[in-house]
């Protein structure tokens, strides 16, 4: 470990340089536009005018967020994507555009009801490490943290980062106390990189939903929306700190679970400092077999802490991937606690609910589970379609064992078809959905032919305590009894309210039948046809009494009139066989 003795020399002047456009014709027309329709929103950041009030803190001006739209549109341009993107090249995409869009492909990468299976498998390959910053930057990084020299608080200062990503890199370092500690330095601008790139994401969101109207439009901005809360809670290292504490509090008794020790005296916005673990990363499957492991045990106690974690503490690792967890003493050790989730007890509840439905294959369960995780009004939702959806589910993940039991692909259509019935899920459920996911990969070799679902559901068993149980089931009986009684209550009221206007000739009734838009109004049309019906019929038996009485003058031996009843007859006729066909095809 080189000794920090060095004065700084980083470039503190903040400027963020990016060079012209040589050559973007077939783009230029669109950006022109854009420039000029740009309007002032006070819930957003515009492309090249208005700013939020989030727009301050991040100092972000219109030449910058020119400059770094102009480039985006090079980028664009030079992987020509008016012409389709493939999921490689939207992946190299991403990647070149820099880490906010990388974490939008991560975001995106488990929204099958956006993209298709195909482009969110390619885009779980972003990857995450990115050229680390010099020896130079981070010391000048941290000189502008602390009021105190750096001299004064590290003996010594790795000058090979740890690891390096889209937002900081951690190098291992000394205090001058001894302690041996991972120092996590936040690169200098890249909150007002990733501010400034979501801004213009967004606005472009909410044009785009303008002008195509698309529901998948009002996805992407769904997906621009849980990256600005990502992007906060990522870039701001205090949080991190105190989360390193709540897991350290939470898992206290457990035996098997640690996560660095912060030094909060040393945690500032940007820089995170914490022990340093050294110990087997858990994807080191053979090492850890020469080391003595049992590698069964080590899955099944992750899958049961996690599900502690998600049903019992409500405070859950949100990125369980290998490089977050290595094996060191006997116990699994989470490193990187920068993203979090939390489930409050209603949540962690209906999570339960809804983890037993599955395991009973039972599709009523799970729709209370899903409706009751709504965080948009479910009123309207078609409460048969929605179970039918749900036994298709079921019976197409039911086929085969809980063992076998695809838990990215069943969480990835539970989602969407929860999203096709107009339930919103709240961005949490989605978040443990990407967790469950990675961790069904991480645990995979750890665990063949054991189902996670079985640990959970078997947790929730063994830690149901028969009093607790009690008391959510008495709880849970008088909110279902005043729902009751608020029900029949207003129900009461209702009929009365009925009944006055029934005798006062004010009742209306609104007609609905399944599989009809206006049933009243097709009514009308059947009535219409059958009475354009009568007159064809009346018009072709006129024109026949017509006919036989041999009223002059004729036209092809047939009465004048007679001829015309039938021309009209005939017209009538087929116009009506026109429209039926057309509608049928029209409902087909």
């Amino acid at each position: 470990m080189a000794e920090d003795k060095r004065p700084a020399q980083g470039n503190s002047s903040g400027d963020f340089d990016i060079s012209e456009l040589d050559d973007v014709e077939y783009l230029g027309k669109w950006y022109e536009s854009v420039s000029k329709t740009n309007t002032r929103d006070a819930g957003t950041i515009g492309i090249l005018g208005g700013r939020s009030v989030d727009a301050g803190p991040y100092r972000i001006t219109r030449a910058k967020k020119e400059a770094r739209l102009r480039e985006i549109l090079k980028i664009a341009s030079h992987y020509d994507v008016l012409h389709g993107l493939t999921p490689v090249t939207l992946r190299k995409l991403l990647e070149e555009l820099g880490p906010t869009f990388v974490k939008a492909g991560q975001i995106l990468s488990m929204r099958s009801e956006i993209l298709p299976q195909s482009f969110c498998d390619e885009l779980t390959k972003l990857r995450t490490d990115v050229e680390p910053m010099d020896r130079e930057e981070v010391l000048s990084t941290l000189r502008a943290e602390y009021d105190t020299p750096i001299e004064e608080l590290f003996d010594a200062i790795d000058d090979v980062p740890l690891g390096s990503a889209s937002v900081a890199q951690v190098h291992k370092a000394r205090l001058v106390t001894g302690e041996t500690v991972a120092v996590k330095v936040q690169r200098p601008h890249v909150k007002e990189i990733m501010a400034q790139d979501i801004s213009i994401m967004r606005s472009l969101a909410k044009r785009s939903a303008i002008v195509m109207g698309d529901e998948q439009v009002l996805d992407l901005q769904s997906v621009v929306d849980e990256l600005w809360q990502s992007f906060r809670e990522e870039t701001d290292f205090l949080v991190e700190a105190r989360s390193l504490e709540e897991f350290r509090r939470n898992n206290a008794e457990c035996k098997f679970i640690d996560c660095p020790k912060p030094y909060p005296r040393l945690c500032t916005e940007h820089v995170v400092v914490m022990d340093y673990v050294e110990g087997i990363p858990i994807d080191r499957t053979e090492r850890l077999k020469a080391e003595g492991y049992d590698l069964s045990e080590i899955g099944a106690k992750l899958v049961d802490n996690y599900t502690s974690q998600m049903l019992d503490d409500g405070f859950f690792h949100a990125d369980p991937h290998p490089g977050n967890l290595v094996i060191k003493d006997g116990k699994i050790v989470y490193l990187d606690l920068g993203i979090m989730g939390r489930l409050s007890s209603h949540d962690r509840a209906a999570m339960t609910d809804m983890v037993n439905a599955v395991a009973l294959r039972d599709s009523v369960g799970l729709k209370n589970g899903l409706l009751r995780f709504s965080v948009s009004d479910t009123s309207d939702v078609d409460h048969p379609g929605l179970l039918a959806d749900l036994d298709s589910i079921l019976d197409n993940y039911g086929e085969a064992d809980l063992s076998d039991l695809d838990i990215g692909a069943f969480l990835n259509s539970l989602i969407s078809m929860a999203r096709k019935n107009g339930i919103e899920l709240p961005g949490t459920v989605t978040m443990l959905a990407r967790s469950l996911v990675t961790l069904e990969g991480v645990v995979d070799e750890f665990l063949p032919g054991t189902s996670m679902i079985d640990i959970v559901r078997a947790h929730v068993k063994s830690h149901a305590d028969p009093v607790d149980v009690s008391k959510r089931e008495l709880k849970r009986l008088a909110r279902e009894s005043i729902a009751a009684t608020h029900g029949l209550l207003g129900a009461a009221s209702q009929v009365s309210t009925a009944m006055n206007m029934l005798t006062r000739g004010q009742l209306r009734m609104n007609l609905g039948l399944d599989g009809y838009q206006d049933p009243i109004g097709d009514m009308a049309r059947a009535a219409d046809r059958l009475t354009l019906g009568i007159i064809i019929a009346g018009l072709f038996i006129g024109s026949s009494v017509v006919y036989y009485a041999r009223i002059k003058p004729v036209v092809f031996g047939i009465p004048v009139i007679g001829f015309f009843g039938y021309v009209l007859a005939l017209a009538l006729g087929l116009w009506i066989v026109h429209q039926v066909v057309k509608e049928n095809r029209h409902r087909r």
